[in-house]
């Protein structure tokens, strides 16, 4: 099998499971142990802390480790929502948002808040003025993701950041598919909050972190773990991993390996294209280089899928999140509208390090004979 489908989850790299694997071995103390056992775990929480914090341009202080890019998202939303309520009930996101963020604000909505959802264009593009426009009063928060997991298109935080810098509202962003392919910056970008997945960058499951600029009132109730902002005792060998994949993207030059994904990308087109084969591109140029999405025309996606994952390669038709189920991707219909043809007939291929030339090539020849079978 050949794994084209790191959007969904990447397979960890072997310095973290070298890292995990060897403190299983020497490592069990409670961090909030006071023996030995324990500030040794702890000394070691707090380092995995730091270098986390590092990568982003936070203080340590500002770092709560959670169980994934869900809970991230659910902990930003609701703790905001909730403990700010007073001044108003209004919240802004987008139509392409994750289902972490998706549901969470249906949720809100049941709970008397009201939810602006941002429209894309046919490009899954989001333009900063579309958040100015819609902001008002009693806009308490505003929840707009990095770079969509789909489609790969990269939203314009910064900007957004600079609109909401003199405006009430708290800033959150859902950066899990963004975090690790291009250099993020907290103060640069101005966010109060940015929810991140282990899973995603090559580190284990069940973990991540939130970045937590504000002061907000915590929904776990037990111990007081992580400054009392999430109780209940850390997962401190997969902290331990996650800090090890974070350190393996900070020693990775960023560019060049934005440059190798698009290099694949673009290699792949070409060979659809000598082989005239139609396809459209699904998203903007300016995307994560790792995504790309094709719809072909007249092929139904999850016939490819099933021919592809028979010849041995594995991709997806969307998020891995609504993955089988019978739901079109929300993302398309949101750029497409509902019932276009392209929708069904999309999937994503997305690249991860251990990705080469020669996978590429033998994926596209394979791929440019299932789309004609498919066909016929």
């Amino acid at each position: 099998m050949t794994y084209f489908d790191h959007a969904a989850t990447t397979p960890m790299h072997p310095k973290v499971i070298e890292v995990m694997t060897n403190q299983m071995k020497t490592t069990f103390g409670n961090p909030s142990s006071i023996h030995q056992y324990g500030r040794q775990a702890h000394e070691q929480l707090e380092e995995a802390r730091q270098v986390i914090a590092s990568s982003i341009n936070a203080t340590p202080n500002d770092i709560v480790f959670t169980s994934g890019g869900t809970e991230g998202d659910n902990t930003a939303i609701l703790q905001t929502a909730f403990a700010r309520q007073s001044k108003g009930k209004h919240i802004i996101t987008t139509q392409v948002e994750h289902p972490a963020v998706l549901e969470t604000m249906r949720f809100l909505e049941t709970q008397g808040f009201d939810v602006t959802y941002l429209p894309v264009n046919e490009k899954g593009e989001l333009f900063s003025h579309q958040v100015k426009d819609a902001l008002r009063e009693d806009t308490i928060l505003v929840s707009i993701m990095s770079a969509n997991n789909e489609i790969g298109t990269i939203y314009p935080i910064k900007e957004i950041g600079t609109i909401l810098k003199d405006h009430q509202a708290y800033f959150h962003t859902d950066a899990v598919q963004a975090y690790g392919k291009y250099a993020i910056d907290v103060v640069d970008l101005g966010v109060d909050l940015l929810s991140i997945s282990a899973h995603k960058i090559n580190g284990p499951k069940g973990v991540g972190f939130l970045y937590q600029r504000v002061n907000l009132p915590t929904r776990f109730y037990g111990g007081e773990q992580e400054n009392k902002r999430r109780a209940g005792t850390e997962n401190l060998i997969s902290i331990l991993g996650m800090a090890e994949a974070v350190r393996l993207v900070m020693e990775h030059d960023l560019d060049e390996q934005a440059r190798t994904y698009a290099a694949f990308a673009l290699s792949m087109m070409q060979q659809l294209e000598h082989a005239n084969v139609t396809y459209q591109m699904n998203g903007s140029d300016k995307r994560l280089s790792h995504v790309l999405n094709l719809s072909f025309p007249g092929v139904a996606n999850d016939l490819l899928l099933m021919h592809l994952d028979l010849a041995g390669f594995a991709i997806s038709t969307g998020s891995a999140c609504t993955a089988g189920t019978v739901h079109p991707s929300h993302v398309l219909e949101a750029m497409y509208g509902k019932d276009h043809p392209l929708i069904a007939s999309s999937i994503r291929i997305s690249f991860g390090f251990e990705n080469t030339q020669s996978e590429v090539d033998r994926f596209t020849k394979v791929l440019i004979q299932a789309i004609n079978r498919l066909k016929k």
